[in-house]
């Protein structure tokens, strides 16, 4: 019998010697039969390409939406989470490498079809479904199954992402997407080649995409390591960058960085190069910066950026005071916040709740 879990895909072509080039990725991957790609969840079969974990996830879980990290979309909501195996990129910081960089289906433990994933997070309350732990792009068609199924019962779906995809498969995946956070590794091609193994043009053109071509909200998120990606130079071109290319409305989000997978070697982050990373952020003119992995409530909660006064005030993932109106406006000034809220902030707070399927 065909396993259930190997299906077609469509972004592929068939080259002049024989071999199949997969077109999901900037990476374009030339296979022979039987070959998998780097990401290792496509791989060819015959004269095509397959994905060989449709229906297989690592694990499910709600976490709050504050956790992938968005801000600005449906805060305080609870978000029903789930990821596969393997990545198209090659981070030697990878902290998820026991799932991203694995080559054994045993990870992948729990199945679920895109409707038991639809109705048991509508029978759990959450408001939206996460494709997150490792990246959405590879797993493309279970992930828009998924969306699709979650749209008809209301549910949004959130992509969290390296952003490294090639515009054809970028614009079917965007249109089933109501929100995405978007690692922006660094700003320099030397990074992204020597970190990654990527490269940083596509992933600016993805951000520019979601940004101006489709409705899903977006916000970035930058890992800073010490030495690699946290000169000022550098961080002030990409501040700039992003005012220029998506507008001042786009929150960015600074995260520490920890010792973990091949850069066992380099320093945690400093609190302080976080609160450097935000200052520079919001000089360059962006409204709406934070900071993570780290305790700061006053650079993780949400400020007006006319008048200065509180909007949404963060203990970690735990909201405190409101004080945006039912039109998501400040209660002071006025001014309308950018993000996509209810009359009401959710109560699910800082728990973690690991689901069996």
């Amino acid at each position: 019998m065909p396993d259930p879990c190997v299906v077609k895909t469509k972004y592929w072509h068939l080259l002049d010697d024989g071999r199949v080039q997969c077109d999901l990725c900037p990476r374009e991957c030339k296979l022979h039969d039987g070959q998998q790609g780097l990401c290792f969840v496509r791989a060819r079969q015959d004269n095509e390409i397959v994905l060989t974990t449709y229906g297989r996830s690592s694990g499910f879980c709600i976490d709050p939406v504050e956790k992938k990290p968005l801000n600005h979309f449906l805060p305080g909501t609870p978000v029903f989470s789930f990821g596969t195996a393997g990545c198209n990129l090659a981070c030697k910081f990878c902290q998820n490498w026991d799932i991203s960089k694995s080559r054994e289906m045993d990870t992948l433990a729990d199945a679920a079809t895109p409707s038991m994933i639809a109705n048991t997070a509508a029978e759990l309350g959450c408001r939206s479904v996460a494709y997150t732990y490792n990246d959405p792009v590879i797993f493309h068609e279970y992930a828009i199954d998924v969306a699709k199924a979650c749209r008809e019962k209301n549910i949004k779906s959130v992509a969290v992402t390296a952003g490294y995809v090639s515009p054809e498969p970028r614009t079917e995946f965007y249109h089933w997407m109501d929100a995405a956070n978007v690692d922006l590794k660094a700003f320099t091609e030397r990074f992204y080649h020597k970190i990654t193994g990527g490269h940083l043009e596509p992933v600016l053109e993805t951000l520019k995409y979601i940004q101006h071509e489709t409705d899903c909200w977006l916000e970035t998120t930058t890992l800073i390591i010490p030495g690699e990606n946290d000169s000022e130079k550098e961080l002030t071109e990409m501040c700039k960058w992003v005012v220029e290319n998506l507008g001042p409305d786009m929150p960015m989000h600074f995260s520490a960085f920890h010792p973990d997978f091949k850069m066992m070697d380099v320093p945690s982050t400093s609190h302080a190069s976080l609160i450097m990373a935000r200052d520079i952020a919001m000089k360059a003119g962006v409204r709406y910066a934070y900071v993570g992995n780290v305790h700061d409530k006053a650079a993780d909660s949400s400020w007006c950026h006319q008048c200065g006064a509180l909007l949404i005030e963060r203990d970690w993932y735990e909201l405190g005071r409101w004080n945006l109106t039912a039109e998501g406006c400040c209660q002071s000034c006025g001014t309308k916040m950018a993000g996509v809220f209810e009359a009401k902030p959710g109560n699910w707070g800082a728990k973690r709740q690991p689901v069996r399927m």
